[in-house]
């Protein structure tokens, strides 16, 4: 890690967060098929683990910006993972840290269609 990416990680993890709880101003959502098939009531609980999701460790968050997660629901496994986007959602954002020119995609999925 550089000192630039040491510098920038703690203001992306706290962008990560906000947009992980809720603040979608930050960035879009998107779910994949087993996600989407699961019940309405399903789905909200499932979102409401990844707002909550607080295990951030060495093993799955290398680089402590709280952009990726691995949650079980119904004795299934799921992950979550941020990306980082320009704006128009072409190409990868220059500066995560900069919400004003970076889109945060949060994609959901069971584990098996990693």
């Amino acid at each position: 890690m550089t000192t630039t990416e040491a510098t920038q990680a703690p203001t992306i993890a706290q962008l990560n967060d906000r947009f992980r709880q809720g603040d979608h101003t930050l960035g879009q959502v998107y779910t994949t098929q087993l996600v989407k098939g699961l019940s309405s009531l399903e789905q909200q609980e499932l979102f409401r683990l990844v707002r909550v999701f607080n295990d951030f460790n060495e093993d799955n968050d290398p680089w402590q910006e709280h952009d990726y997660g691995r949650i079980e629901f119904q004795g299934e496994q799921y992950l979550w993972k941020i990306d980082y986007f320009d704006k128009k959602l072409k190409y990868g954002s220059e500066d995560a840290s900069n919400p004003k020119i970076t889109t945060r995609v949060l994609t959901l999925m069971h584990s098996s269609e990693y």
